[in-house]
């Protein structure tokens, strides 16, 4: 038994004791989520796929996300207890379309079977113990961080999610300050806790059960927000971050700026051990892959008045290496302007623009009726084929997409959302495929405490 799994025993054994105690249940809630979920994505370019690889992936489910948050117990020293117990149903794959190769952890949306099939459902269940003293609290078994240096992905059918230890302080005055291990992570597509990794590495060997992370969020004054995380991955790489948030009250509208800074160095293994170098530019290696080397910067303007949402960004993905953030191959998000539907645009040497806008229908008088549109194109990529020789003068790819989603806002269906979400990606990259995807999605909200 694990440190963090003794010490989940323990704290359950504390809360049995005290569970009738005032607080653990007036405070408790429960609810039930329901999503159906489909995708379909379109691979082009057959004449440059990989022998096997699929032109369609295609797949259907029902999910189910059942959460239940406990209150605290009375004391100084409160406890309680949460529970996230997830499934998925599958209602079509696609007919052998589902996404699934040998070396990933299953397909585009369901686990797959040995040969290859999608099962039939999946399913896992999570507690969390946590305890609080005054602003301060302490969570320990399955979480859902996120923040700069990690962030937990939810664009399938059920949430990722994460076993490991975080404790988060509020006692200062405007500063939040937050510090965690996480030993494992459970995919999107997946009933298993698996091991951590990076894009590029061989995850089934080259991999780590130790990710820790601490920062914190200082709100200089109510408009202005300083940020600075630090995050390493055992044997792969360290990161820190800085960050800077402000809205400005312009006109009739507010213009809010983020920018962010990434600076990310190799870790153990990962700086002279093949199987664990990260996607990159490395000339002389298979694909480019090297140690992990890489600065990020980048800046987004968002002005908001009446309804409209107008921006527009800059990133900038310095060094020999990709961007860097937790991937195991089975779906994952970073904090990046960039982290797109189909990419994220962090390649090595990438320079990055984007444009956005959006809308909210209130203003006209359709409450929960909203859509969005972002294209963003990226050039100066460089890559090094298996040849081990850099590939041109630098590659480009761009993405568009498209986001419209209503959420009934009151009546007998109130909280019912209907959203589709279509993306289209075009690039040069060596070996890359263009894409074009769409995602349906209906969801419900049941509260049932």
């Amino acid at each position: 038994m694990n440190k963090s799994t003794l010490a989940l025993a323990v704290a359950v054994g504390v809360m049995a004791q005290q569970a009738g105690a005032a607080g653990f249940i007036e405070d408790s809630k429960a609810t039930l989520g329901l999503r159906n979920f489909y995708i379909n994505n379109d691979n082009r370019d057959s004449g440059t796929k990989a022998a096997g690889a699929q032109n369609k992936n295609e797949e259907w489910g029902q999910g189910f996300d059942l959460r239940f948050i406990s209150g605290y117990t009375q004391g100084t020293v409160g406890f309680g207890i949460d529970a996230i117990g997830l499934l998925g149903v599958r209602l079509d794959s696609g007919g052998g379309t589902n996404g699934a190769t040998s070396t990933s952890y299953g397909g585009t949306v369901f686990p797959s079977k040995s040969n290859g099939e999608a099962v039939d459902n999946f399913s896992s269940l999570g507690l969390t113990a946590k305890a609080k003293i005054s602003q301060t609290e302490l969570k320990l078994g399955t979480l859902q961080p996120k923040n700069p240096v990690i962030v937990t992905n939810d664009g399938r059918l059920l949430p990722q999610t994460w076993q490991g230890g975080q404790i988060t302080s509020g006692e200062i005055k405007d500063l939040t300050l937050v510090a965690g291990q996480i030993e494992a992570v459970k995919g999107r597509n997946s009933s298993n806790n698996e091991n951590l990794s990076v894009g590029g590495a061989n995850a089934r060997v080259a991999n780590s059960n130790k990710f820790y992370y601490a920062g914190g969020d200082y709100k200089i004054t109510k408009d202005l927000t300083a940020q600075y995380y630090y995050g390493n991955l055992e044997d792969f790489y360290k990161q820190h971050f800085l960050g800077l948030v402000h809205n400005w009250a312009i006109g009739p509208g507010v213009l809010k700026s983020d920018f962010r800074y990434f600076h990310s160095s190799d870790d153990g293994a990962n700086g002279n051990t093949a199987a664990y170098f990260g996607n990159g530019n490395y000339v002389g290696n298979v694909s480019g892959k090297g140690p992990i080397d890489n600065n990020l910067y980048s800046g987004l303007f968002l002005y908001t008045v009446e309804g409209h949402t107008f921006g527009g960004g800059y990133q900038v993905s310095n060094g020999s290496s990709d961007f860097p953030w937790l991937n195991q191959g089975d779906g994952s998000s970073n904090y990046t302007i960039t982290d797109m539907q189909i990419q994220k645009f962090g390649r090595a040497g990438e320079k990055t623009w984007q444009a956005r806008y959006s809308y909210d229908f209130a203003k006209v008088g359709l409450p929960g009726l909203t859509a969005g549109l972002v294209y963003l194109r990226g050039d100066d990529i460089d890559t090094v084929g298996s040849n081990r020789r850099e590939n041109g003068t630098g590659a480009s790819e761009w993405e568009r997409d498209l986001t419209i989603g209503y959420v009934i806002p009151e009546g007998p269906a109130k909280n019912l959302g209907f959203m589709w979400k279509n993306a289209t990606w075009r690039n040069d990259i060596p070996g890359q495929r263009d894409q074009d995807e769409n995602r349906l999605i209906v969801s419900y909200s049941i509260p049932l405490l």
